[in-house]
């Protein structure tokens, strides 16, 4: 088991240092360039388009544009925002931060293009209530390559519907026998049970409990890091320059060389906000909005969200304590110690509880992508079942299991599922481009909600749902 475990993190090491950070820049680079920086010119209306989606009401088993973006940001915004952002200071010093910034700049194009695309091919249910899309959608409808589409869907269902979950409820295990001494086979119990209650609900069910737990979890942590900065506002340009300065190598005395900083930064960013990787485009696709680029513009903005909100808070915590590098602590660790210095020593169970909803949250975000691919793969309700079954089985194994192999299996299966989906939407990018300046061309002949044909594509083949007529 230590030699598969050594094997697999080796290629890990090959894949995610040389093959796919090189793809996901060149990537970013690339899209941000044809979009003329759409993340940067449309940020005012994502943020528009994201508040006007609060609250709106559909019917059956369809799912708003905002509680798609909170079931995307469900999934991705997780433990690590809190634990592996720690790590990141630790391991390439302030400079780190600065860098995952850039990544996610450059990121967020990617993420508009692929929920834009995941639109456009998103079809509708088998029941006609609400659609379904994603990479595999888009991958199989638009280029037409089944078996690649199929590689998809059994991928990322198998990465994020069942290793990534058992990760999280092994992650909310240890935190409540850490806080509270509970026996970590009651915990799996318990969460497999609240998780076996809210997956077997189907897709509306998971909206709705992530519509209010993702702005509730995101907001307290937010106000925590809030606090302690206003707290320690005098320093606050003092840590900015040291995470400037370190991060082009200028002050190496604040932790972690010029390189380290690069590459944890980039690491963190990437697998923080999930840009690129084709997970997210799941979520986008459910969402019902007169045009894709909408929810295109709203998933982009989830990696602001990601990576400027919610990292960007914990980079605070850890780097206005000052005394990281001396603690010999990292990870959740770390954290939990910084906030005690503010908070005391309720700063532990405080603590464990937010991770549980971070946890949680990711778990039920994680099995809605699963689901959407298995239903790519067979409409066979039995299947979707089975799938179920072994996503409860996991969340209970995560909460008693040592987990090194898996994660390293999962950042394996996460690299091949990135792989897959980038050079897809290099391939697809010309398409979401066209549906932008559509967009663009509404909006300034002062169409308050632009309205989609799929008739301004040059090529209509693989799209079911935007006909003109609807």
């Amino acid at each position: 088991m230590d030699l598969l475990n050594n094997i697999v993190s080796q290629i890990n090491d090959i894949f995610w240092s040389y093959i796919l950070i090189i793809l996901l820049i060149a990537a970013g680079i690339i899209f941000s360039i044809r979009t003329r920086f759409v993340q940067i010119r449309m940020l005012r209306e994502m943020i528009h388009l994201l508040t006007e989606g609060v609250g709106t009401k559909t019917e059956g088993q369809q799912i708003s544009s905002f509680q798609a973006f909170c079931v995307s940001t469900a999934s991705r915004v997780g433990v690590g925002n809190i634990a592996g952002i720690a790590i990141a200071v630790v391991l390439g010093g302030p400079g780190a931060i600065f860098w995952m910034w850039v990544i996610a700049l450059l990121g967020a194009s990617s993420g508009f293009i692929e929920s834009t695309l995941a639109q456009i091919y998103k079809i509708p249910r088998s029941d006609d209530k609400g659609y379904l899309g994603g990479p595999a959608f888009y991958i199989k409808n638009a280029l037409h390559s089944p078996k690649a589409a199929i590689f998809f869907a059994i991928i990322i269902s198998i990465t994020y519907g069942l290793i990534f979950n058992s990760v999280q409820s092994n992650t909310i295990s240890l935190s409540l026998q850490t806080a509270f001494g509970f026996d970590a086979t009651i915990i799996g119990i318990v969460v497999a049970i609240i998780s076996a209650i809210v997956i077997f609900g189907g897709l509306k069910r998971i909206a709705h409990v992530s519509e209010y737990l993702v702005p509730f979890m995101a907001g307290l942590y937010l106000l925590v890091a809030l606090f302690i900065t206003i707290y320690n506002i005098t320093e606050l340009p003092h840590i900015l320059a040291v995470i400037f300065e370190n991060a082009w190598g200028i002050n190496s005395v604040a932790g972690g060389t010029f390189g380290a900083a690069i590459m944890t930064g980039i690491k963190r960013g990437l697998f923080s906000n999930e840009a690129g990787m084709g997970s997210v485009p799941n979520a986008a696709a459910t969402a019902e909005v007169s045009h894709p680029v909408k929810q295109g513009l709203i998933q982009s903005f989830g990696v602001f969200v990601d990576t400027f909100l919610i990292c960007s808070a914990s980079a605070f915590i850890v780097l206005l304590s000052t005394d990281y590098q001396s603690t010999g602590l990292t990870g959740i660790q770390l954290v939990q110690y910084d906030l005690s210095l503010y908070f005391g020593d309720i700063a532990v169970s405080a603590v464990a509880i937010l991770i549980i909803l971070f946890a949680f949250t990711s778990i039920v975000g994680n099995y809605y992508y699963g689901e959407i691919n298995i239903k790519h793969l067979s409409d066979n309700p039995l299947y979707l079942n089975i799938f179920r079954v072994f996503v409860t089985l996991m969340v209970f194994f995560g909460s008693v299991a040592e987990l090194s192999l898996v994660w390293n299996l999962a950042d394996l299966f996460m690299a091949l599922m990135a792989t897959t989906n980038i050079i897809a939407i290099l391939l697809l990018s010309k398409f979401a481009i066209i549906a932008l300046k559509d967009y663009e061309k509404q909006k300034k002949m002062g169409i308050k909600e632009p309205i989609f044909k799929a008739s301004i594509l040059p090529k209509q083949d693989g799209i079911f749902w935007w006909k003109d007529n609807k």
